[in-house]
């Protein structure tokens, strides 16, 4: 995307976004013209909507929210399953590190919490907060429906089905992992693997064909990062040994740490 025009659409967005939030134009315009770069530009967008709340935008705002989106997220350069690498131990399991929100699946794996919102602390670097931003506002507001009629917090260990929005991949599921602490009981542990057959049942049901799976609970829920592996492979490849289900299924990972874990099960 070229840098003038990136600019001129943060500049837009965030004075939207001010103005929404109650900001008189001309103070709203100031404070625009105080950012002086993109990287500052795009800081701001970003806190401004990971603490907006879930409330229709109008036409205009998300035309300028999608056009930036999907120019960044192309601008980064989107993968494929194809990019990923395949196991030798069960050709339907592939290992693929990077940035989830750039991966074309039909679906992608978020590990949200139980308010089911997204991640409200500004530029939050967990998956919740970067999945809900690349793909727009409009998935918090989907969220929030779905909870209103819900009617209480997303248990443990289910899954939910969303749009993608502006995100390569066509569909985000969603699920709620254990808030293990280090420390996992027997029942968490149960939970999460019962997150990722959540996950591949909602897939399944919706005829999905490839999923890209989160590393669930092992950031700021410190579910230890081996164990979770060992359970996330383990359930992945009963669930698709039971099914007879003809599943990409993607591990996704983002550290070191995991691939190293993935890599030595899945090879």
């Amino acid at each position: 995307m070229e840098r003038e025009h990136k600019r001129h659409l943060l500049k837009e967005l965030v004075f939207g976004l001010y103005a929404e939030g109650g900001t008189e134009p001309a103070s709203a315009r100031r404070r625009v013209t105080s950012l002086q770069t993109s990287e500052e530009l795009w800081n701001e967008f970003r806190a401004l909507v990971n603490t907006r709340p879930p409330i229709p935008a109008g036409d205009g705002w998300l035309a300028l929210q999608d056009e930036l989106l999907e120019g960044l997220i192309s601008e980064t350069g989107i993968a494929s399953i194809d990019d990923a690498r395949t196991s030798s131990v069960d050709p339907r399991m592939r290992l693929w590190r990077g940035d989830i929100t750039t991966l074309a699946a039909d679906a992608i794996v978020n590990a949200a919490n139980s308010q089911m919102l997204g991640c409200w602390i500004p530029g939050h670097h967990c998956i919740d907060n970067a999945i809900h931003t690349f793909a727009g506002v409009q998935l918090r507001l989907e969220c929030a429906r779905i909870m209103a009629e819900q009617g209480h917090e997303e248990p443990t260990g289910q899954a939910k089905l969303t749009g993608a929005y502006n995100l390569p991949a066509a569909r985000v599921i969603h699920t709620v992992g254990p808030i293990a602490n280090g420390h996992p009981s027997d029942l968490q542990r149960r939970q999460l693997a019962s997150c990722y057959r959540s996950c591949l049942d909602l897939a399944a049901g919706h005829g999905l064909r490839s999923i890209a799976l989160c590393c669930i609970s092992t950031g700021e829920f410190a579910f230890p990062q081996q164990g979770a592996a060992e359970i996330a492979v383990q359930t992945v490849q009963a669930w698709l040994d039971r099914h007879g289900a003809e599943m990409a299924v993607v591990f996704n990972v983002f550290t070191d740490v995991d691939e190293t874990a993935y890599r030595k099960l899945l090879t």
